[in-house]
């Protein structure tokens, strides 16, 4: 859509949200229906509505792959961080029986015996029975002709620690660059849908909320018409997480992991977030397992790869449902139909019928 300067100025984001919310909140004037064409663009407001959401999916799958990038680059620091250490052992290992053999060359050079002490320290695998220099010493000389071995062993184990940790690093700088490059495109997406929604009349506002309420309904007909569960009556009474549109209540860690996701309601989606003030739908979800004493994979992609799924028609309050085909978006169900989730940027964590999105499937976490 082509977007005005002139005469204008471009409404904030926060504005046109708040703008949003009072529409559907309270009663307006009649309005044009969704399918009429803007009379300045020519664009239907469904026209409209699919190339925010476009933007904004095409934000959320580079959200996912930040997400992944970030956990992997999280991984391989660790992992550099201890085969530094290990290194830095070994470096250290090598320049003492380089010492070692030193001493031991001068010694042999000058017809002397080599104290069993030093070398006791250096190889041996209690260092404490040096201090027994005297029972030992004949077992140290014997263990003189080692040094050169034990030496050669040292270099290769440093060699391939050496190794090791430059592959670590290549692989760590080719993580961050993909978390870079994800950052830009979900800034850059995200930043073409807001100026969009920023340059709206009010007019198209209104007629974008209504659109998003009939789209809800539509939603609520194909959960029921698919064979989604309504949450059954599972741990009926025996719980505190309850579904608005079923009454379903559970308890255990998935009731926990409810009442965590619920009380973020309200909260800003914020991509790569994992809370406590802001959270995206993969940080949510994985954030209100943690609370419930379960941890989970962070993104939703892994959250589908790794763990157990169960059928649509068995879902049950405090699984996860994940949306498109890539796996990129993730809902906690609550029962009655319906899904908390975090939406995407420019909106905060709702409440949602749970087929407002392509369904990939369900998972349960915790078994």
């Amino acid at each position: 859509m082509n977007v005005s300067t002139g005469g204008r100025r471009l409404r904030s984001r926060g504005a046109t949200a708040a703008l949003v919310c009072a529409i559907v909140l309270s009663p307006g004037p009649g309005y044009a229906a969704p399918g009429d064409p803007d009379p300045n663009t020519g664009q239907s407001i469904e026209d409209i509505r699919d190339q925010l959401d476009g933007l904004y999916r095409e934000a959320e799958v580079a959200t996912e792959a930040y997400n992944a990038a970030n956990e992997k680059a999280t991984e391989q620091e660790k992992r550099l961080t201890t085969l530094r250490k290990d290194l830095t052992r070994a470096e250290k290992r090598v320049k003492d029986l380089h010492a070692l053999a030193g001493a031991a060359a001068r010694t042999q050079y000058r017809g002397g015996d080599l104290a069993a002490t030093g070398i006791q320290l250096l190889l041996g695998d209690h260092p404490e029975s040096a201090l027994d220099e005297a029972s030992q010493a004949r077992q140290a000389m014997r263990g003189l002709v080692n040094v050169s071995e034990t030496q050669k062993t040292a270099r290769q184990e440093l060699s391939e620690q050496t190794e090791a940790a430059t592959k670590e690093l290549r692989k760590l700088k080719s993580s961050r660059a993909d978390k870079a490059a994800a950052k830009q495109k979900i800034e850059k997406k995200i930043a073409t849908a807001e100026r969009i929604e920023a340059g709206l009349e009010e007019e198209q506002t209104r007629r974008l909320a209504q659109l998003e309420k009939e789209r809800a309904k539509e939603a609520d007909a194909r959960w029921t018409e698919s064979g989604g569960s309504s949450g059954g009556s599972a741990g009926k009474g025996r719980g505190k997480a309850q579904g608005p549109g079923g009454g379903t209540q559970v308890s255990g860690a998935a009731g926990k992991a409810v009442d965590f996701a619920m009380a973020q309601i309200g909260k800003p989606y914020v991509w790569g977030a994992v809370g406590p003030s802001s959270y995206d739908c993969s940080g949510l979800t994985s954030a209100a397992w943690a609370a419930a004493g379960h941890p989970i994979p962070r993104t939703s992609q892994a959250q589908w790869g790794g763990l157990t799924r169960v059928s649509l028609s068995s879902a049950r309050p405090g699984d996860l449902i994940i949306y498109y085909n890539d796996a990129t978006h993730v809902g906690m169900y609550i029962g009655g139909g319906q899904i908390v989730h975090a939406p995407r940027p420019g909106r905060s964590i709702t409440t949602a019928p749970a087929a407002s999105m392509p369904v990939l499937g369900v998972v349960r976490p915790g078994v």
